[in-house]
C-alpha cells in the first residue's frame, strides 16, 4: 500500500509540475508584453479582458486555430519532430529541481521535489544540452537558408556559452562539496554563494541570458535581419511550442541562478513561508530577464562570440584558480 501512495505521489507531482510549466507561458506572455508597454510610455494589451488578461488565450486561441504549415521541399519527420526535441529536455530538468525541502500535508510529509539526485548538476546540464537540437533540427529541415542560417547561429552560440556556464558553477560545487541541488542550497542557510562567488554568478547570468537566446543574445532569431531564424517557417501550434520551450528555459535559468547562488528557498530578515522566498526570487531574475529585453540592443555576431570566448570563458576559469586558492 505505502509504494501505491509513493508511486501515486509521483505522478501526482509530476502532472502538477508539467501542467505549471505548459500553462506558465500564458501569465508570462502578458506580463512581458504589460512590461514592454509601460517601458515604452504605452499600455500594453487592453483589449481582450480587463486590462487584456486575456489576450494570452487568444493568442493561443489563434495559435491552436492556424493552418499548420510544412514547406514542400521540407524533411517532414525531423520538421514536425523539431519542437518536440526543443521542448521536451526543460521539462524532463525539472525532474530534478527542488522548490523546498517538505510540507506537511494531512499528517504526512510531502517533499517539494520529484528527485534528489546526488549528480542533480550534472543532469541539468546534460540535458538542457540536448534542446539545441530542436533548433537545428527545425532550422535544416525546413530547408529555408534564412532558417538555416539561424540554426547554425543558435549552434555556435549555445557551444560557446555552455562551456563558462558549466564552469561558472565549479566554484559553488566547491563550496557545497556536493552536486546536489538540496545540498547546495542547505549549504547557504548562513551565507548565499554569491557573496562567495560573485565572478560565478555574474559568468552563469549572461551565459543564461545568450542559452535562453534572450535579448542582447538572441541571435538565433534576430527578426530584424533573419525574418525569425530558425523558426521562420514554422506557423501554428508548433511554432507555439517552441515559444513555450523559450519561457521554460528562461524560468529553468532564473530557478538556477536562485539555487546556486541566491540561497534558494533560504530568506534573509523578514520571515517569510521558505517557498514564497523562492518564488520572489524566481520572480525577480524573470523581471530582469524581461527589463533587458526592452533595455539593451542586439549584439552583432562577432561581439557575441567574442564574449563568451574572451570574456565569460577566461573569467570563469580564473574564478576556478581564485576559488581552489582561496577555500584550499
Amino acid at each position: 500500500m505505502e509504494l501505491v501512495v509513493a508511486l501515486g505521489v509521483i505522478v501526482f507531482k509530476v502532472a502538477l509540475v508539467i501542467a505549471i510549466l505548459l500553462l506558465l507561458p500564458l501569465p508570462l506572455t502578458w506580463l512581458e508584453r504589460k512590461i514592454a508597454g509601460h517601458m515604452q510610455q504605452r499600455m500594453g494589451p487592453m483589449r481582450v479582458g480587463w486590462h487584456g488578461l486575456l489576450q494570452p488565450v487568444a493568442d493561443g486561441i489563434k495559435l491552436l486555430t492556424k493552418e499548420d504549415h510544412i514547406p514542400a521541399e521540407a524533411d517532414r519527420f525531423l520538421f514536425k519532430l523539431a519542437p518536440i526535441l526543443a521542448l521536451a529536455p526543460p521539462f524532463v530538468v525539472f525532474a530534478a529541481i527542488p522548490f523546498g525541502e517538505s510540507v506537511s500535508v494531512l499528517g504526512n510529509e510531502i517533499t517539494l521535489y520529484i528527485s534528489n539526485l546526488n549528480v542533480a548538476l550534472l543532469f541539468v546540464f546534460a540535458v538542457i544540452g540536448l534542446e539545441v537540437y530542436g533548433v537545428i533540427f527545425g532550422g535544416w529541415a525546413a530547408n529555408s537558408k534564412y532558417a538555416v542560417l539561424g540554426s547554425l547561429r543558435t549552434c555556435a552560440q549555445m557551444i560557446s556559452y555552455e562551456i563558462p556556464m558549466g564552469f561558472a558553477v565549479i566554484g559553488v560545487v566547491m563550496l557545497a562539496q556536493s552536486m546536489s541541488l538540496l545540498d547546495i542550497v542547505r549549504a547557504q542557510t548562513d551565507v548565499w554563494n554569491v557573496v562567495y562567488q560573485p565572478i560565478g554568478f555574474f559568468v552563469f547570468f549572461v551565459a543564461g541570458l545568450a542559452e535562453a537566446q534572450r535579448i542582447p543574445f538572441d541571435l538565433a532569431e534576430a527578426e530584424g535581419d533573419l525574418g525569425a531564424g530558425f523558426h521562420t517557417e514554422y506557423s501554428g501550434i508548433r511554432f507555439a511550442l517552441f515559444m513555450v520551450s523559450e519561457y521554460v528555459v528562461m524560468v529553468l535559468v532564473s530557478v538556477l541562478t536562485v539555487i546556486l547562488f541566491f540561497g534558494g528557498w533560504n530568506g534573509v530578515l523578514i520571515p517569510l513561508p521558505p517557498l514564497l522566498w523562492f518564488l520572489l526570487k524566481v520572480a525577480f531574475f524573470v523581471y530582469l530577464f524581461m527589463w533587458f529585453r526592452f533595455t539593451f540592443p542586439r549584439y552583432r555576431y562577432d561581439q557575441l562570440m567574442a564574449i563568451g570566448w574572451k570574456v565569460l570563458l577566461p573569467l570563469s576559469l580564473a574564478n576556478i584558480i581564485i576559488s581552489g586558492v582561496v577555500f584550499f
